[in-house]
């Protein structure tokens, strides 16, 4: 007997509450705004941090460039001033004989008249073409006269075709005797009435220009190079941090690790000059943008909130009535009993769950009454079936058939006849199963048709084409030999002449197919069309039908089908029999 399956009803402790599901995703939904809350904090925090370094590192080189830019260029006018002084025009001009000591001294005092009206400049250096010298503050200097007889370090100067040209310490052919650097600029001199190059002079700029601006300034975490690295002025101790990526128009920043704190370092170069400043400030707190942060501290605490409320909105008004609605539904099973429940619920979805639960037992009572019909219904045909086969007048006609062949074959067909006989019955009852395999079945209807050869003789023959694969195929008992019988007493017997049943097994497509076919009287397509849709009220009463009509009802109540069985016929030819039995009845081999 098949059960109907009622594990629908049973609640699976196992899965998941929905009330621990949403209170455990609101919070992890909470868990993760105040995570991005904080990293999102700490992003602005340190992107307006850096920003506000980098906008004020901006300003003050530039601001410092600018300074510096401004003072060389005064300087650079200075220069001029020099160049037109008469004492050191007559100095270019003369001839190299009538250039002596007092006109040397002439040009020197010449120059020192214009540098008194200012401060920073270390040297002036004004050189003729034969190389004759006029310098200031001169002792203070170490000279390379080897250097200064060639043309590599003037080419520079000369090229600027009497422009300012800045370079670093005097061009290579001097430097100061305490080894500080200066800042050189340098220009070709030509006679102001010919145009005709007379010489060229060279300012060096005191460092301490650069230091004093610093310190007016009040910037003490700034560095002043040269262009090559030569540090100029400011705090010398950053002047490890320096590089190339300085040495162009832009301002470079970086972050560096400075006393175990992040810094931020930044640095350019000044103009055209050969000149670079780096400046290394620590993030401070003045960039922090705290009333955006206010702003979204005061949205978390307003989405905490809100989550807060969502929670205790779907436990009161989702849970809770699921909760109810799920005891009412335990209760009911408990109970024993498939009746409808009626809980107060807040929405109309909940109402129409209960409506639907309420409509599912009204199906299942529907179920159960239509399954416990069925089964009385295979019940009763099964009851028949053993009915037809155990009935005293087969039971007799077998033994009276066994006693004709005592009397004229003897005993040992008799012998085999009552084994016969026994093999039939044993396999019959199959110790009380509903189900066995197509192999036992077979042995069925082999023995039943030993038994009706027995009695009828040659009339009969029998053909077998089972496919080995179809053995183990569960079948319901006594599906094969009813229709067998049917063959004999509704087929060959009424045609009056010898005939053939033949049973065949394969499988198609995973489904075993059934054919018993005989070639007795045949029927009509009137006849298989009441057959196949005849309900029991017509069939219980005429038992010459029972048994075709039987066996097809206990096939399709079997399966679960309708459409197991296939009918063909012809009048006077044969009538095939087909079922259908799907795989998920096979137990494998």
């Amino acid at each position: 007997m098949r059960h109907f399956n009622w594990g629908f009803l049973k609640k699976n402790r196992g899965e998941v509450s929905l009330s621990l599901s949403l209170k455990k995703l609101i919070f992890e939904v909470v868990l993760v705004a105040i995570a991005s809350f904080l990293i999102s904090t700490t992003i602005i925090t340190e992107r307006e941090r850096r920003d506000y370094g980098i906008r004020d590192s901006d300003n003050v080189l530039k601001t410092l460039s600018s300074n510096i830019v401004s003072d060389m260029e005064k300087y650079t006018s200075m220069s001029r001033l020099i160049m037109i002084e008469s004492r050191v025009i007559d100095f270019l001009r003369a001839e190299e004989p009538k250039v002596d000591i007092g006109m040397i001294n002439d040009a020197r005092y010449g120059i020192m008249d214009i540098l008194n009206a200012t401060e920073g400049v270390d040297s002036v250096m004004v050189f003729r073409e034969d190389m004759i010298m006029v310098a200031t503050n001169r002792f203070t200097y170490n000279y390379d006269y080897e250097l200064m007889n060639t043309d590599s370090w003037s080419r520079e100067i000369y090229e600027g075709r009497g422009s300012a040209v800045v370079s670093l310490n005097s061009c290579g052919i001097a430097e100061k005797a305490d080894g500080r650097s200066v800042v050189t600029i340098g220009r070709a001199i030509n006679d102001i009435d010919t145009q005709k190059r007379t010489g060229l002079l060279m300012m060096n700029i005191s460092t301490a220009v650069f230091q004093n601006m610093l310190n007016s300034l009040g910037y003490n975490n700034i560095c002043i190079l040269g262009s090559d690295g030569t540090f100029l002025a400011g705090n010398s101790s950053y002047a490890e941090y320096f590089g190339e990526e300085f040495l162009g128009t832009k301002i470079v920043h970086h972050n560096i690790r400075l006393s175990g704190e992040d810094v931020l370092l930044s640095g350019c170069k000044v103009g055209e000059l050969p000149i670079v400043i780096l400046r290394v400030s620590p993030y401070g707190n003045e960039g922090i943008p705290f009333r955006m942060l206010y702003i979204l501290l005061f949205l978390l605490v307003v989405f905490t909130a809100l989550a807060i409320f969502v929670a205790i909105f779907i436990r009161e008004n989702i849970t809770d009535p699921i909760f109810e609605l799920s005891g009412a539904m335990e209760r009911n099973k408990r109970s024993g009993e498939l009746k409808k429940i009626d809980v107060e619920v807040p929405y109309s979805e909940f109402n129409m769950l209960e409506g639907d639960y309420n409509s599912m037992i009204d199906h299942v009572n529907e179920l159960f009454d239509e399954l416990v019909e069925k089964e009385k219904t295979l019940q009763k045909a099964e009851m028949r079936v053993l009915q037809e086969q155990i009935k005293p007048h087969f039971l007799y006609n077998s033994i009276e058939t066994i006693g004709f062949m005592a009397l004229d074959a003897g005993a040992g067909n008799v012998h085999d006849a009552l084994e016969t006989l026994g093999s039939f019955y044993r396999n019959f009852l199959s110790k009380g199963d509903r189900e066995i395999p197509l192999s036992r079945e077979i042995c069925i209807v082999k023995d039943y048709l030993s038994l009706q050869k027995l009695r009828y003789g040659d009339i009969l023959e029998d053909e077998y084409d089972i496919s080995e694969d179809t053995e183990s195929f569960i079948v319901p008992k006594l599906i094969l030999q009813p229709m067998v019988e049917n063959c004999i007493y509704h087929g060959i017997r009424m045609k009056g002449e010898k005939g053939t049943i033949k049973i065949t097994a394969r499988l198609e497509d995973g489904e075993l197919h059934l054919i018993v076919r005989d070639t007795g009287v045949g029927m009509d397509q009137e006849q298989i069309e009441k057959i196949l849709t005849s309900k029991s009220n017509t069939y219980e009463q005429n038992s010459s039908s029972f048994g075709l009509w039987g066996t097809i009802e206990r096939v399709r109540y079997y399966t679960g089908r309708e459409d197991v069985v296939r009918i063909r016929s012809e009048i006077g030819e044969y009538t095939e029999v087909e079922f259908i039995i799907p795989d998920m009845m096979h137990v494998g081999a």
